[in-house]
């Protein structure tokens, strides 16, 4: 299933991605720095949703009180709330 999600307090605008036989796929980022989106992709993809929420909730980027990796947390979160 695709999923699109609007990030809070980042420098990235939005991110998509799929889960599919319970597995994150395709995770990409709007905006923001596109290597460690590249990267917070490949180290994403392939794990749970739940897996990829208990690494990635909480992390902050400088003083935001968020970061990229936190919004797809985020996302996630939403994503298997509506499911």
């Amino acid at each position: 299933m695709h999923y699109n999600f609007k990030t809070k307090g980042v420098c990235a605008t939005k991110l998509e991605f799929d889960v599919e036989d319970g597995v994150v796929k395709n995770v990409s980022f709007l905006g923001g720095c596109e290597g460690n989106h590249k990267g917070l992709a490949a180290l994403a993809e392939g794990m749970s949703p739940d897996e990829a929420v208990k690494r990635l909730r909480g992390i902050t980027c400088g003083t935001k009180n968020s970061s990229c990796p936190d919004q797809l947390a985020v996302a996630l979160e939403e994503f298997m709330k509506n499911q």
